[in-house]
């Protein structure tokens, strides 16, 4: 067995972000994905040969406007256990490769679908990115300093945190369920719906009266000053985490103020720019290795500030072997891991339709062959 997915069959059509980094995931953990490209036209590039996203699988070309495109994917669909498609809602079912439709052709097959703003709602047929989900799941606005504008956090949290991994999540929740019930189910993960949910600690704690409407004046939102992060003397960053009283004493040890009479106490918020202020000096007395080092062995939960490239170099990450090589390209080993059913190897992206053949045997769907041509045939037509 080369992973907890091992067996498992599953057809992408090619799409964006999102619902790539689920069917990454499902190939990280030794699922059979494969994707359904466009064939090749002039000038575009199908697909960055260097991303991660498109890792570990294989790849077909048909041509979904086409009657024979069309039926490579429902010859492809009888055999998978799961469907992935990115497109608006409408689309599949125009293109007669509706849930509805495959789901006469193998009622086993679970038809998870990644959009935007969902299959309903007045925002459903909409075009948007990842800074418009998150905007409309109130995950954006909160995220800022104090007295600036909301800040697009790149696009981790609707793409991937509510998109991605929302989508796998419910993939794999249908597929617990079909293995009692014999049958599969449309999974219709929104990244308005995931943002959303991944707010809930928020509705909570605003509930409880210990959330303030007023950006970047909160505990977790950069608000506190021990809860933050700090500029070094070489330009890098130090992130303090020092929540917990015990914590905070650590950080103070390390900053050489913990004999200093004149800070005032932690959750004094009346105090807390001074504590700003002063916590700044200090961390700009230093470089980022300096502080490392002076707090590597403090349990004050104070980190130096990685960037991407950085990372795979860190010394946790090193030990745990958190990035791997695929092809020349450093990049996220898959996650999580398992004691028994490792994930398998990340092999590099294919090109469009290099696989075509192979898969059609491997899937038993030769039948489909006549009239699909691989990437190089149509590019050199």
């Amino acid at each position: 067995m080369s992973g907890p997915l091992d067996g498992l069959r599953v057809l992408e059509i090619a799409s964006a972000a999102p619902a790539p980094f689920a069917c990454m995931m499902l190939a990280d953990f030794g699922a059979d994905v494969v994707t359904v490209d466009r064939p090749a036209k002039p000038g575009r590039t199908p697909r960055r040969p260097k991303d991660p996203l498109v890792r570990s699988r294989r790849s077909v070309v048909a041509d979904l406007k086409t009657p024979e495109g069309v039926a490579t994917v429902r010859r492809l669909a009888t055999r998978a256990d799961i469907l992935v498609e990115g497109f608006r809602p409408g689309v599949m079912e125009r293109l007669g490769l509706g849930p509805e439709v495959l789901a006469e052709l193998n009622p086993a097959l679970i038809f998870a679908r990644m959009t935007g703003y969902g299959q309903d709602g007045p925002l459903a047929p909409r075009a948007g990115h990842d800074i418009n989900y998150i905007a409309v799941a109130g995950a954006l606005e909160p995220i800022g300093r104090a007295g600036q504008r909301p800040l697009p956090p790149l696009n981790l949290v609707g793409d991937f945190g509510g998109g991605g991994m929302l989508l796998a999540v419910g993939i794999l929740a249908a597929l617990h369920e079909r293995s009692q019930s014999g049958r599969g189910q449309v999974v219709d993960a929104a990244m308005v719906d995931g943002a959303a949910l991944l707010t809930a600690f928020v509705h909570g704690v605003r509930a409880e009266g210990h959330w303030s409407d007023e950006r970047g004046t909160n505990l977790l939102d950069g608000g506190a000053p021990f809860y933050d992060t700090y500029r070094t003397a070489d330009g890098g960053h130090m992130a303090v985490g020092a929540l917990e009283r015990r914590f905070y004493e650590q950080l103070l040890v390390g900053l050489g103020l913990d004999d200093d009479p004149s800070l005032p106490g932690q959750l004094d918020r009346d105090g807390w720019a001074h504590l700003r202020t002063r916590f700044a000096e200090a961390f700009a007395s230093r470089t980022r290795d300096e502080w490392s080092a002076v707090f590597a062995d403090l349990d004050a939960c104070v980190s130096p500030v990685l960037a991407p490239h950085e990372a795979p170099d860190g010394e946790h990450a090193t030990a745990r072997a958190g990035f791997v090589d695929v092809a020349g390209v450093r990049q996220p080993a898959p996650a999580p891991r398992f004691s028994r059913t490792p994930a398998t190897e990340p092999t590099p992206p294919r090109l469009p339709g290099e696989d075509t053949e192979q898969v059609l045997t491997d899937w038993d769907c030769m039948p489909a062959l006549a009239g699909i041509r691989t990437d190089n045939e149509v590019a050199a037509s």
